[in-house]
């Protein structure tokens, strides 16, 4: 039989399987190319490729080759070949054309016309007649690529891509084609898996692309056998008996191979999806061979008669605008199934975003690269063991949260744990005695006393007991599920030590302070809680922002403002949601300014005036404090206080602000702008929670200045004398 030199095409990046495909099937010179493979073989060969390759899209007959640097050149290469031997003159013909990097012939629907010129041209001259144009199943279809000046000119004997397997409906979208299913199932080993008597599962399934070709891999069921239609068919050099002996054959393989299926079960929550799926398994003749049903990847899991195997899938990618949140939480779900259900399977996915696989939380072997169409993908394998398992790395404060609550869930008391309870304890007989002694009724109980345990703890007690637990940002050599587990562990303890449910503690994530954070909203829940403090109430909130509306640490500092403000004209500064202008008015101020730029906390500083009845000369003003105290600073009749109290943030850029503000920088400026406004014998009360903070004592030489840091850290902050610094500065 004739030898003939072929050329089979393939998705990018499947070279190496299409190779070793065709050397299975007897192929010689296998050699791989750029989107396909060559190799040398004889008529029965290139049958059997189109036959049976999964990952091919077509096979070429490669008829010449030939220099292209005009029309004319193109049309007389084609011209050249005998096209009698190829086709009758009352068959049918269709061109494919592509020209890459040729300045002759760039435009493919032109290169096409004279390729078709060409032959018709031939056929009419001899017979006076001319072969029909048929683009959907010609007799014959002629290739032509067109490559800088060098044209190759082959028959399409594939006619139409391999990966029309004839089962699908062309009326249903599909966001894999077969041959890269195929592709996926075969680097995955399933072959192997099948033959071993492992079960296929695809959870999330969709028209069921995944679950025919690993059918048809199994039951050695060639993925050409259900084509009516090739590119050969209608060739004047094929071979009939001997097509007809190699679909028999596979028939027979098929039928044989069909007998000894593997369970092979398919999930897809959209019902169309699962009707269209049981319609291609009718099609492809598998019914009663594949198992899909409707169900959601929450409730994916294996019945006790299947054996373990391979779970292969191509989950959404996220690719739409605003998807991404979504699909991350679907990859973190199905990691969790498959951690919970599936121990002893094997795994293979293809994904868009390599950051979604983390999402899994089960670490995988070198990922393979693959193509979805233009899509550059990565097939993720991996088994599902539990030293596999980890936990992925939160990529917000939420998602931390959400971790860690979940994990409360199911978390074991350990050693550690216990410590920290123990601690629990003993600072509440010992700062809770206090507590109550002093008539404090929000404190902070616990403030990362042990290292495993780095959280702050505080209490807020009224009609309720409330706990709000802050974590510090832990090292990046902690291994962040270990982390993950020692929260966790503490948010178990903590209800348990005080006694509350657990629905009344609040876990926040505190990482280094940007720009105006403590004004990023971190929820929508909008429920707040009253709290009492010297004899004020304050509005709390412990779910929607990083901070509660009440600094704990700066109790101190209030209650000395409400003991020195009777009478006095008071400034608050920088004033977040008020709490010591409510003191002041309290405790009997003539008058007071509130400071802020951010219309939610002033809001919320209004609310706690009308919490406490605060009637009067007592006015909130929205603007921007470093701005406004210079713009006081320099008026003819500036305004003038009695009392001062200034605590600025340690750093913002907020849009509000036209420039950025530093404390450590803008320190001396702001100062002279407060004390200029300091009426005789006024006083101004500094804080600042910057740990690296240096007052420029030198540059304000000609003040008053005592450090009062000490008097003002409370007894339930001891355990951390820089929480805040504090200054009385006078003229």
């Amino acid at each position: 039989m004739t030898q003939y030199q072929l050329f089979a095409t393939t998705p990018k990046a499947m070279e190496g399987i299409l190779a070793n495909e065709i050397k299975a099937l007897g192929g010689q010179n296998v050699r791989e190319k750029m989107a396909g493979v060559s190799f040398d073989g004889d008529l029965a060969l290139a049958y059997r490729v189109c036959l049976w390759s999964r990952t091919a899209n077509r096979v070429f007959l490669p008829l010449s080759s030939f220099e292209v640097k005009s029309q004319q050149d193109l049309y007389d290469g084609v011209k050249k070949i005998n096209w009698f031997e190829h086709i009758k003159p009352d068959d049918s013909l269709a061109v494919s054309f592509s020209s890459k990097n040729n300045p002759a012939i760039n435009n493919t629907h032109f290169g096409a016309l004279k390729v078709k010129d060409a032959i018709v041209d031939q056929m009419r001259a001899k017979f006076n007649k001319r072969p029909n144009i048929d683009t959907d199943r010609p007799s014959i279809r002629v290739n032509v690529y067109l490559h800088n000046e060098t044209a190759q000119l082959s028959l399409d004997l594939s006619g139409e891509s391999l990966h029309r397997r004839g089962y699908r409906d062309v009326n249903i979208a599909a966001p894999i084609k077969e041959n890269l299913a195929a592709a996926i199932l075969l680097r995955a080993g399933w072959p192997t898996i099948a033959e071993q008597g492992g079960s296929l599962l695809d959870p999330m399934c969709g028209s069921g692309t995944m679950l025919l070709e690993g059918a048809m891999i199994a039951a050695d069921y060639a993925p050409g056998l259900q084509r009516d239609y090739f590119g050969f068919l209608g060739w004047k050099k094929h071979d009939g008996a001997l097509w007809q002996s190699l679909l028999d054959e596979a028939k027979q393989r098929r039928d044989v191979g069909l007998s000894k299926m593997p369970v092979i079960v398919g999930f897809d929550q959209d019902r169309r999806t699962v009707v269209a799926a049981l319609q291609h398994v009718e099609n492809a003749g598998l019914a009663g061979k594949i198992h899909i049903e409707r169900r959601d990847i929450g409730d994916a899991t294996t019945a006790e008669s299947w054996p373990k195997g391979l779970i292969a899938c191509n989950p959404p990618y996220g690719e739409r605008l605003g998807d991404e949140a979504e699909t991350s939480e679907l990859y973190r779900r199905f990691g969790e199934v498959l951690k919970q259900r599936f121990v002893g399977w094997q795994v293979a996915m293809i994904i868009s975003n390599p950051e979604l696989g983390f999402r899994l939380g089960v670490r995988s072997q070198k990922p393979i690269t693959l193509f979805n169409g233009a899509l550059e993908c990565k097939l993720l394998r991996f088994n599902i063991e539990e030293q596999t398992f980890f936990e992925p790395k939160a990529k917000s404060q939420q998602e931390r949260i959400e971790q860690i609550s979940r994990r409360t869930e199911t978390e074991q008391p350990d050693n550690q744990a216990e410590m920290f309870a123990n601690r629990l304890r003993k600072n509440l007989k010992k700062i809770g005695k206090w507590a109550k002694q002093n008539q404090v009724s929000c404190y902070r109980l616990y403030d990362a006393d042990l290292p495993e345990y780095a959280v702050a703890v505080d209490v807020y007690q009224s009609e309720k007991t409330w706990v709000n637990v802050q974590e510090y940002e832990s090292p990046k050599t902690i291994d962040p599920a270990k982390a993950n587990q020692r929260l966790a562990g503490a948010m178990v303890e903590i209800p348990k030590v005080l006694e509350i449910p657990k629905e009344q503690v609040f876990l926040k994530i505190r990482r280094k302070q940007k720009s105006t954070d403590q004004y990023e909203k971190q929820g929508e829940s909008g429920r707040f809680h009253v709290v009492e403090e010297g004899g004020c109430k304050f509005w709390v909130n412990f779910e929607d922002y990083l901070d509660t509306g009440l600094f704990l640490d700066h109790r101190p500092i209030r209650l000395l403002i409400q003991q020195q403000a009777k009478g006095k004209r008071f400034l608050n500064l920088f004033a977040y949601t008020g709490s010591a202008s409510v003191h002041a008015a309290v405790g009997g101020a003539a008058s007071s300014v509130t400071v802020d730029m951010s219309n939610t906390y002033l809001d919320w500083a209004k609310r706690n005036f009308d919490l406490n009845g605060i009637q009067g000369d007592h006015k909130l003003l929205r603007a921007n404090c470093v701005e406004w105290l210079a713009e006081q600073a320099g008026a003819k009749d500036k305004l003038q206080f009695d009392l001062i109290f200034l605590d600025p943030p340690t750093f913002s850029n907020s849009k509000k602000m036209d420039e950025a503000f530093d404390i450590q920088n803008d320190h001396l400026h702001l100062l002279r702008s407060a004390v200029a406004l300091l009426a005789p014998g006024g006083v101004l009360y500094f804080s600042t929670n910057f740990r690296r903070f240096k007052l420029d004592r030198q540059a304000l030489a000609d003040l008053q200045i005592t450090d009062i840091s000490a008097k003002t850290i409370p007894e339930d902050f001891a355990r951390d004398q820089k929480i805040h610094y504090c200054w009385r500065i006078t003229r």
